[in-house]
């Protein structure tokens, strides 16, 4: 019999305790260490991408950039304002129709579904999240062409087949915003006679506001670096566009991509436009998450 185990019970027991105690702040030690590893491995790249984007883009992102296009310009020089009108545009009409339809569809699902007919919009929603971005590009170019004609191009149906991308989003994401409202508050005004309408509008949407927020804003980062839908419907121009209703338009995208394609005589001009191109798409990415994060936080329902 060891010492240890000859002792009374009264000594035994601390020194147990503490032998555990020891164990599991080594235990907890590793797992800090391990879990710092892993989003340093994370951040890394990230890290990489952004310095070599802000090192490479810099140097073309002046005045000239943000008010000039490509009309004309062969070799160095030109601009993107055309490109970052068409993006915006494209953007914004992409929102026009894929908002009303993702919150509402979230909404009936979360609210008002029942059956069969809710679980296969579901299914079909889960299945369109997964969808390729080319075949978005087809169909709305096979629709845009039997009603305008083959080869038709414009914004509207590059904004078209961007819905089709960002319209699952939205409403997942809605759909688990408006699921996290608690269900006392669905019931307490149901009791006290409101129909389900008015819940929805007084009760439900204003208190998942700041998360439906986030749902649009995290549809837009899906879609506003998408190039190749883009390539196949709304095409590219060296020359601005501001009807999206008509001819071809530039995006972001599809301009880094053009510029890095169909290099001319003077390489380094065309690869300078394409990196201060994707610098000022990260920038715009990222101010579509920081606007997500202030609606949020401004229009978050009072705990008071």
């Amino acid at each position: 019999m060891t010492a240890l185990a000859a002792a009374p019970l009264a000594i035994r027991a601390p020194l147990a305790r503490e032998r555990l105690s020891r164990r599991r702040r080594w235990t907890e030690k590793v797992a800090a260490a391990s879990l710092g590893v892993a989003c340093l491995a994370a951040l890394l790249p990230l890290g990489s991408l952004i310095w070599t984007v802000l090192s490479r883009g810099l140097a073309r992102l002046d005045t000239t950039f943000f008010t000039q296009s490509l009309r004309g310009v062969v070799g160095a020089g030109g601009g993107a304002l055309h490109a970052i009108v068409g993006t915006a545009l494209i953007t914004v009409l992409t929102a026009l129709i894929a908002v009303p339809v993702g919150l509402l569809t979230a909404v009936y699902l979360v609210e008002y579904g029942r059956g069969w007919f809710p679980r296969a919009v579901t299914f079909l929603v889960d299945v369109m999240t997964g969808l390729p971005s080319i075949v978005a590009g087809l169909f709305a170019y096979a629709v845009f062409s039997l009603i305008l004609g083959p080869g038709a191009r414009s914004g509207l149906a590059g904004a078209v087949a961007l819905s089709l991308l960002m319209t699952p989003v939205v409403v997942k994401a809605g759909e688990e915003m408006l699921r996290l409202v608690p269900t006392d508050l669905r019931e307490a005004a149901l009791g006290l006679g409101a129909p389900t309408y008015r819940v929805v509008l007084k009760v439900v949407l204003p208190t998942a506001r700041s998360g439906l927020i986030s749902a649009v804003m995290l549809g837009l980062a899906r879609i506003v670096g998408e190039t190749a839908p883009l390539l196949l419907v709304a095409g590219f121009t060296d020359s601005m566009n501001y009807d999206p209703l008509h001819n071809r338009m530039a995006t972001l995208p599809v301009y880094i991509y053009s510029q890095w394609q169909n290099k001319g005589t003077d390489a380094a001009a065309y690869d300078a436009r394409a990196w201060t191109a994707a610098l000022v798409l990260i920038v715009f990415v990222l101010a579509i998450h920081l606007l997500a994060r202030l609606a949020g936080r401004l229009l978050a329902p009072k705990t008071r």
